[in-house]
């Protein structure tokens, strides 16, 4: 089968392109690489006067003209090379603006792609018009919109999100309904929005390259390590303000067994390697189920605090603890990772779960043909 994935959010699709190379497919990748994250994409796409003092200058011209300037620049490099995105019995995007583009030029690659293939599919694994419609209409529900309530992301920072709620992206998400073979989504928290929708396919848990993360059956000596990484884009969405303030807090209360490290920014190929030494990670709050940070740190034996909720464990029939459930109350993270670091034999324990539990729900090449088997209905 000849595959194109467009976008690539946390390596998602470079891990499902690893899957379907192994069972003998022909795979590309298009997109933006993530920002800093440097995620490799076969046909890389830039955005084009998105900084500095052209920046301005697009804004400006924006706002006198309604013309977005980094829309037409990414149009025109898809164009340069849109030879090479037809013929594929499947085309999946990772987004409904997989591209970033306005709905001008984002349907106009979109209809070239829906055109040029036999099978296009969006795959929900990250914002679009159903997942944030629905988190603001259950505000209950753990999710990224509930720190913005809370008063804690202003509109400008939260402008990603709050897009998809505006009557042109309302548009381009029935344009892309239209047209599409099906929707599917990555993990439980774009499952429960997307439960009811016609066209939509079901949950495909995200796949783990497991021959590319190692296990590392944990030994602890004199102090138990604790590493959290940053994005500081994120930093309120992903809940580090509580973090921060925690590990505060068990700094003083244990300052001769635990050692903590925080980064910033890292590289994913940096990233990934920086934590090898740790016990426990803090991921993020504000969900059910885990994102591509702390599967593959699971993936290593780590113990993760993260989105773990009861509603995860009983998607997946889980008797034993694979990750501690991160929440938005600082005296209770305080408290989990107090139990931790006074009971190593627990931290030993879950990291082992985690790794058999990635090994059972998220190996790549299992995933990859859960992938077919939905492509192909």
């Amino acid at each position: 089968m000849k595959i194109l994935l467009i976008g690539e959010y946390s390596r998602l699709h470079n891990s499902l392109k690893e899957g379907l190379l192994s069972l003998g497919h022909d795979v590309t990748i298009l997109g933006f690489n993530d920002g800093f994250k440097a995620y490799p994409v076969d046909f890389p796409l830039v955005k084009k006067w998105d900084s500095g003092l052209l920046k301005k200058v697009k804004l400006a011209v924006l706002q006198l003209t309604g013309f977005d300037l980094t829309s037409y620049f990414t149009y025109r490099q898809f164009c340069k090379n849109q030879a090479y995105f037809q013929g594929f019995d499947v085309v999946q995007l990772i987004n409904e603006n997989s591209f970033y583009c306005d709905y001008r030029y984002e349907t106009k690659i979109l209809n070239y792609l829906f055109r040029h293939n036999t099978k296009v599919f969006l795959l929900s694994c990250g914002d679009d018009y159903v997942h944030v419609n629905y988190n603001f209409n259950h505000p209950d529900n753990p999710s990224i919109v509930q720190p913005y309530l809370a008063g804690k992301i202003a509109d400008k920072a939260f402008s990603n999100v709050l897009k998809f709620r505006t009557p042109s992206f309302k548009k381009l998400h029935h344009f892309i309904q239209e047209k599409c073979s099906g929707v599917i989504a990555s993990d439980l928290d774009y499952h429960l929005p997307w439960q009811n929708q016609p066209k939509y396919l079901g949950l495909i848990p995200n796949p783990i390259n497991l021959d590319k993360l190692d296990y590392i059956p944990m030994e602890i000596d004199d102090t138990i390590e604790i590493f959290h990484g940053i994005n500081r884009e994120s930093y309120f969405k992903k809940g580090n303000d509580f973090f921060e303030k925690a590990l505060t807090i068990i700094q003083e209360k244990y300052p001769e067994k635990v050692t903590i490290t925080v980064t910033e920014n890292v590289p994913y190929a940096e990233y990934i390697n920086r934590y090898n030494r740790s016990h426990i990670i803090l991921d993020q709050l504000y969900g059910h189920d885990q994102g591509y940070n702390a599967l593959e740190a699971m993936a290593k034996g780590k113990v993760v605090f993260t989105n773990a909720s009861a509603l995860f464990a009983k998607h997946y029939d889980l008797n034993e603890r694979v990750a501690v459930n991160a929440l938005s109350d600082v005296d209770y993270l305080v408290a989990e990772l107090s139990a931790l670091i006074e009971n190593p034999e627990m931290i030993m324990a879950i990291g082992k779960n985690a790794r058999t539990f990635i090994e059972r729900e998220h190996h790549y090449k299992k995933i990859a043909e859960k992938y077919l088997n939905t492509w192909s209905k």
